[in-house]
């Protein structure tokens, strides 16, 4: 799990048949001792590990939310409009404007387009209005605790102990989402530690409050697992009565010639461009609901949070910002 956001969250993690009864904690300040040993032998310095710990808390309302997540039916058609309302394109647009400088900077250095990185924000943490209100090391601790996916969450304990190890930020100031996923790009330990990056080189990874490392952060995620600025992520498109369905996959790669010849359509109704562009084919619903020619950089966004309906609001967003509308 290289990314563990906000909207995996409440989209994607599976929806198993566990018991929403309470975690009996009693046993949790013994398992905290545990773990505090785990990070010394994990060479975490005893200072961090005290600093850390001082005042770590068992959160019943994480594992609620863990295992309480509703199960609902919803089409693309319902929750685009919800995800992306027009007041969330109109501070994307400011937030553009605003930043416009310090973005295109970071979108030449890592070849990634700054409308996807200010989408990304947007979608993630509603450009930084909210980055949850959990104390990082509690929530990981207490998913630890709870058992279900104990490895997990203890190897992103021991990253998050990591991090304030090396000074980046204080522990009562790593704040997060119950799952421990952390900032202003929600990512989880793991992901800082591969991906986030000091652009304003002031010594600390600042995800919390630093744009130019939010933004770099981002940016370098996308880089670093194959974005190709020269293209776009993907495009809305109509097939024909009778198609075959069977070819819808990201993973059934043609050019945009074979897909005209099989009928695809931009959703306008014209002629696909003549690009040489390989792409999939993806139904978010099925063939009733919207139709979408995937690129390379739809893989990319998948790489991010693996859920088609993520991929199109970022890239629906993205879209909205560069039209300016």
């Amino acid at each position: 799990m290289r990314k563990f956001g906000l909207f995996i969250i409440s989209l994607q993690l599976l929806l198993l048949p566990w018991s929403v009864s309470a975690v009996d904690e009693a046993g949790f300040p013994a398992y905290v001792e545990t773990l505090k040993q785990d990070a010394l032998a994990h060479g975490i310095s005893e200072q961090t590990v005290e600093r850390a710990f001082s005042n770590v808390e068992f959160y019943q309302r994480a594992v609620s939310a863990d295992r309480n997540q509703p199960e609902f039916t919803i089409t693309l058609d319902t929750y685009l409009p919800r995800a992306v309302p027009d007041w969330k394109v109109r501070q994307g647009l400011q937030n553009y404007n605003e930043h416009r400088e310090l973005l295109e900077e970071i979108a030449e250095e890592y070849g990634v387009q700054a409308r996807f990185i200010v989408a990304l924000w947007g979608i993630e943490t509603n450009y930084g209005g909210y980055t949850g209100n959990f104390k990082v090391i509690s929530s990981l601790s207490t998913m630890a605790y709870e058992g279900r996916r104990e490895e997990f969450f203890k190897r992103q304990l021991m990253q998050a102990l990591e991090i304030i190890d090396a000074g980046h930020i204080e522990p009562e100031q790593m704040i997060g989402s119950w799952a421990g996923a952390m900032g202003q790009t929600q990512f989880m330990p793991s992901s800082f530690l591969a991906y986030a990056v000091d652009h304003d080189q002031d010594g600390k990874i600042d995800i919390w409050n630093s744009h130019a490392d939010v933004f770099a952060s981002a940016a370098n995620y996308l880089s670093s697992v194959g974005w190709d600025d020269s293209k776009t992520w993907g495009r809305q498109v109509q097939i024909p009565e009778g198609f075959d369905v069977s070819l819808a996959s990201r993973d059934n790669k043609k050019t945009l010639a074979e897909w005209q010849e099989l009928g695809v359509r931009r959703y306008d109704g014209s002629d696909l461009p003549t690009r040489d562009i390989q792409a999939g084919l993806v139904m978010p619903d099925d063939e009733n609901g919207r139709v979408y020619l995937t690129y390379d950089n739809w893989d990319v966004l998948m790489d991010w949070n693996r859920s088609n309906y993520f991929v199109v609001v970022v890239g629906y967003l993205s879209d909205r910002i560069k039209l300016g509308r």
